[in-house]
C-alpha cells in the first residue's frame, strides 16, 4: 500500500499511542487526518472506528484505505461493514505469473510463495516462525481461541487433511478435541484467510455426487511447515499434495487479481471418479487436474474425461510433472511449471 499510494497518509494501530487514543474515542480519527488519501493497517483492531469512517465519507468524500488480516472481530460485533462504499481486495501469496523469470519450481513446492519466503537466505526458519508467532501465539492472544496447545494440536492434525475431503468428526477424534470447537476452529482459518473449503460442483447433474467439502491451507509453505513427517511417512504424498497445493494457491491468486470472478469447485461422484478443480463463470467452465507424475495413463485421464461427457462445453486441462505439452482428444496436457506462469491465459 505505501508502495503504491506513497503521498497517503499512513496510521498503524499497532502503534500503542494511536492504538489507545482511537480505541477510547474514534471521533478523534477527523483530528489525524492531514491527507486525501490515509491507509488504516490492522483495522480490525479497533471495530467501532468504521463508523467513524462512514461519517468522515459522507462529509467530506474522504479516501480510506484499510487493511487488516481478519474481518472475523467487525462481523461478529456487528459492526458498520461500508456495504455499497467500499470494494474488498485480497492479497494472496504471490504467483508464478506475479514471480516470473524469478519464479522456482522446486522451491516453491518446498517453501510456498509468502512475499517474505522468495527473499529469504533460511526460508524454513521463517516458515516456522511464522506459524509459531501468527498462527498460534498472535490467535491466542487476539482471544480467537483459549486453548493455545488444543489449537496448535489442531493445526497439526489438519494438515493431513491438506487436499483431501474433510471430516470434521475424524479431525476432532484424531486431536483429541470436541467436534464443536474443532468446527470453531475451522471458523478462524476461514476468516482469517489460512485455510479454505473448496466445495464440490454440482451444477445441473445427473451423477450422485460427495457432499463434504474439501480442505486447503491457504499456501503450501504454511501446510509442509505445519505438516509433520517422520521416517514412516512417504515423501512423495506430501510432493503430490504439494502439486495439487501450489496450483490451487495461484487459482485463487489470480482468480482474485484479475478480477475474472470465478468460483472455484471440485468434483467427485459417489463412485470417487474426481477432477481437482472447476472454475465455474463467465468465462465458461475450466476443469484442471493435477498430477505431479511425468506418465500418462488411460487411469490419469479418466476423471477429465468423465467430466468433459457430462459438461461438454468445458475446457479441460491435465496438468503434470512432465516436460511436453500434448493433447489428447479434448484435454489439453501441459507441465505444472507452463502452466503456472500462463493460468492468466488458461483462465480467460
Amino acid at each position: 500500500m505505501k508502495s503504491a499510494f506513497p503521498k497517503a497518509q499512513y496510521l498503524d494501530l499497532l502503534e500503542a499511542e494511536i492504538f489507545n487514543d482511537l480505541l477510547a474515542n474514534p471521533q478523534r480519527l477527523e483530528n489525524y487526518i492531514t491527507q486525501d488519501f490515509v491507509i488504516i493497517d490492522e483495522v480490525q483492531r479497533i471495530p467501532t472506528l468504521l463508523n467513524e469512517i462512514h461519517r468522515l465519507i459522507e462529509k467530506f468524500r474522504q479516501k480510506f484505505i484499510l487493511t487488516g488480516s481478519s474481518a472475523r472481530k467487525l462481523r461478529k460485533k456487528g459492526e458498520n461493514l461500508l456495504a455499497g462504499r467500499a470494494l474488498t481486495y485480497f492479497l494472496h501469496p504471490l504467483s508464478a505469473f506475479e514471480l516470473g523469470s524469478d519464479f522456482n519450481l522446486e522451491r516453491s513446492l518446498s517453501y510456498g510463495q509468502l512475499p517474505s519466503v522468495t527473499n529469504e537466505e533460511d526460508p524454513r526458519k521463517y516458515l516456522e516462525s511464522y506459524v509459531k508467532t501468527y498462527l498460534q501465539e498472535e490467535i491466542f492472544q487476539e482471544g480467537l481461541t483459549r486453548n493455545l496447545s488444543a489449537f496448535a494440536r489442531f493445526l497439526e492434525t489438519v494438515s493431513f487433511s491438506q487436499a483431501s475431503i474433510l471430516n470434521t468428526t475424524e479431525v476432532a477424534r484424531e486431536a483429541a478435541i470436541e467436534r464443536k470447537v474443532v468446527e470453531n476452529y475451522f471458523a478462524i482459518l476461514e476468516d482469517l484467510l489460512i485455510g479454505y473449503k473448496l466445495p464440490v460442483f454440482n451444477k445441473r447433474t445427473k451423477r450422485r455426487l460427495v457432499t463434504h467439502s474439501k480442505f486447503y491451507f491457504f499456501d503450501v509453505g504454511v501446510y509442509r511447515t505445519l505438516r509433520p513427517m517422520g521416517p514412516l511417512d512417504m515423501p512423495e504424498a506430501a510432493e503430490g499434495i504439494s502439486f495439487e497445493s501450489l496450483f490451487f494457491q495461484d487459482l485463487l491468486a489470480v482468480n482474485d487479481s484479475l478480477n475474472l470472478g470465478y468460483k472455484l469447485f471440485y468434483y467427485r461422484t459417489a463412485t470417487g471418479i474426481e477432477v481437482d478443480f472447476i472454475a465455474y463463470g463467465r468465462y465458461g467452465i475450466r476443469a484442471f487436474e493435477v498430477k505431479r507424475t511425468g506418465r500418462l495413463t488411460s487411469e490419469t485421464l479418466r476423471g477429465l474425461r468423465y467430466f468433459s461427457k457430462e459438461y461438454p462445453q468445458s475446457k479441460n486441462f491435465l496438468i503434470y510433472g512432465g516436460k511436453r505439452k500434448m493433447r489428447e482428444s479434448n484435454i489439453e496436457i501441459i507441465p505444472i511449471e507452463d502452466a503456472l506462469k500462463n493460468l492468466p491465459e488458461l483462465l480467460s
